[in-house]
């Protein structure tokens, strides 16, 4: 699979979060449950000082094959108080650029990731949703590197 090498500056992420794992069973029921609550419970809508209409889905705190997911929006500043606030670090990242199905697209571009020989830094991957076509996205998946 191919990706290309960016540097990013600092990002701020506002959404909900949960604390999961590859090996975790419950793992796509978790992050499904994340994705509803914010659409679905009218998170989304309620998040202030957006910098673009993108969704992030951020990886990040990992730990003995655990990982907190964040699902929300791009903040220029947290304004958010009853929401969850992560900072995507500035570095280097390789950014992989994935089209179609918002599930099974997404699902196929980590299953390749994960058997990648990247030097990763797992200081906070991430998935960038560019569109709302849930049948023909365009995705961004970013992953920190040392």
């Amino acid at each position: 699979m191919d990706y290309e090498i960016v540097n990013l500056d600092e990002k701020i992420v506002v959404g909900v979060s949960a604390v999961t794992g590859n090996e975790d069973p419950e793992m796509e029921t978790t992050i499904g449950a994340l994705w509803s609550k914010l659409y679905q419970g009218g998170i989304s809508s309620s998040i202030k000082n957006r910098t673009n209409e993108y969704t992030i889905g951020l990886y990040s705190d990992y730990n003995d094959n655990k990982y907190t997911v964040t699902v929300g929006h791009e903040v220029s500043k947290d304004d958010n108080k009853e929401l969850v606030t992560k900072f995507i670090p500035s570095g280097k990242y390789a950014k992989f650029t994935i089209k179609g199905n918002m599930v099974t697209a997404v699902a196929e571009a980590w299953k390749e990731i994960w058997s990648m020989n990247l030097d990763r830094g797992f200081t906070g991957d991430f998935e960038e949703y560019l569109n709302s076509d849930f049948e023909n996205s365009n995705i961004n998946i970013y992953i920190a590197l040392k």
